[in-house]
């Protein structure tokens, strides 16, 4: 047996987590041992810093539940969640690229028809966003879900909302010609939540702590590649340092202004709406496996 000095430790410890039957396993935890290891010897944190890591550790744990995901969280503000998104969806150029889906998307959206406002009685300004979704060759993709999430008018989810009936999500489907219409009222830029582990450290930098305005996607077919992303409203303050690094240059979008009159999706308003134009390029599924 090798008797420990700090010299030999890391190598004493490789070789006594080399016992792992699954080879995954053991691939993962060896790169997690040689890289902590020489972060710590790196950084050489006295007794009492590593205590005081080991407590935020701790209560960032202790804060995550199905409600908030302090973890998930800590990921997105180290661009940890948007690397490993990035290298699970090598896409071709052309395809809508993905962003980290994030902690507010609630399951089971209610299905709204065509056209129809995902956003009753929520404060904002009406927004009709239209497009449709095609494949890389151009070809209409029919049928196609386009499962909806995002803050309101005054930047809140359903969760922050604490509402019973689903608020400020739905899921739409695309047309036989793979267009796709819908009301929603605009989204505005908020602040990811400060009030835990993750503020606390955060205020201890000057990084700024706000996300642009975005709308949520993720828009699925038979035989495709599943697109996870948002659309970021074009001229947004916070598009050049969001939090989460979630912000990809074709997904900045013009959210253009109109004063009145004819919507899309055939109402006609008396009060200032915006309108959106996108189109969703979904790449086959058995090309993006083999990429």
């Amino acid at each position: 047996m090798a008797y420990i000095t700090e010299k030999n430790l890391t190598d004493v410890v490789l070789k006594r987590w080399q016992d792992i039957p699954d080879p995954r396993l053991k691939e993962v935890m060896q790169s997690l041992i040689k890289h902590l290891h020489a972060f710590v010897r790196e950084i050489e944190p006295s007794g009492e810093e590593w205590f005081k890591a080991i407590d935020w550790i701790t209560r960032t744990g202790q804060m995550s539940d199905n409600k908030r995901q302090e973890v998930i969280l800590f990921s997105d503000v180290m661009g940890v969640s948007m690397l490993v998104d990035a290298m699970n969806n090598r896409l071709d150029t052309g395809a809508t690229p993905t962003t980290v889906e994030g902690p507010f998307h609630v399951a089971n959206a209610p299905e709204i028809a065509n056209g129809g406002n995902m956003a009753k009685e929520a404060p904002g300004i009406p927004t009709f966003v239209t497009g449709k979704v095609r494949s890389l060759d151009g070809a209409p993709i029919a049928g196609a879900m386009l499962d909806l999430w995002q803050t309101d008018g005054e930047g809140l989810y359903e969760s922050q909302r604490g509402t019973e009936e689903p608020w400020m999500r739905g899921v739409f489907r695309s047309q036989a010609d793979g267009s796709y219409s819908l009301r929603t009222v605009a989204p505005i830029a908020y602040t990811i939540p400060m009030d835990g582990t993750v503020g606390e450290l955060m205020e201890q930098t000057k990084i700024s702590h706000m996300r642009p305005a975005h709308i949520h996607f993720a828009v699925s077919a038979p035989g495709y590649h599943k697109v996870t992303t948002h659309l970021f409203q074009k001229g947004d303050e916070y598009i050049e340092t969001d939090v989460v690094y979630g912000v990809k240059a074709p997904l900045i979008v013009e959210f253009e202004k109109k004063s009145g009159g004819k919507a899309p999706n055939g109402e006609v308003l008396n009060e200032p709406f915006y309108v959106v134009h996108y189109d969703f390029i979904l790449q086959k599924q058995a090309k993006a496996q083999a990429a």
